[in-house]
């Protein structure tokens, strides 16, 4: 409420699904060129959920969430973002904190997405499903960060395929 780029005043609540709606990539080969708003996943992996999320709800409530997203990487950190709709979580959403984005300029995996969503703060069994499921942060030149099927934080190459689980908003 009261972020992005177009102050976003509509109530809603974000809904993010129990599990992974299917799995995908983040690009077909191990690069993080572009940051997450480079990527395949962002450009066209994620259009089945976005269908999905829409034929569940209806288009009229869901809402469109503006975040300030990664769109540049520069060797292995993170070097520039802009304002983009945004799906996946990133590890602060998910964690709370940073755990794998690439330190130096981790400030464009993290920026308007800075607080833990209160499901996974309260009940950690809501973040750890046993699946294995990216997150938007980029890690280094070649690794997107994910959340791992046994209860750990982690980061992998790019064309391995994991779990889609958008956060998405509803009013």
């Amino acid at each position: 409420y009261n972020c992005g780029d177009t102050n976003f005043t509509k109530h809603h609540v974000v809904i993010v699904p129990d599990t992974s709606l299917y799995k995908a990539q983040m690009n077909t080969s191990n690069v993080t060129t572009g940051g997450y708003t480079g990527s395949a996943m962002y450009k066209s992996n994620l259009a089945q959920a976005k269908t999905t999320i829409k034929a569940a709800f209806g288009s009229a409530h869901v809402l469109t969430k503006r975040e300030l997203l990664t769109n540049a990487v520069n060797g292995n950190t993170p070097s520039g973002w802009a304002w983009f709709d945004s799906e996946l979580m990133n590890e602060v959403q998910a964690y709370g904190s940073v755990a794998w984005g690439a330190h130096d300029g981790n400030g464009y995996n993290v920026a308007s997405g800075d607080g833990q969503f209160p499901l996974f703060m309260f009940d950690r069994t809501k973040l750890h499903n046993r699946e294995d499921y990216w997150l938007r942060d980029v890690a280094s030149a070649t690794y997107f960060s994910y959340v791992g099927n046994r209860g750990h934080a982690d980061a992998y190459n790019a064309s391995t395929s994991y779990g889609v689980r958008p956060a998405f908003c509803i009013g």
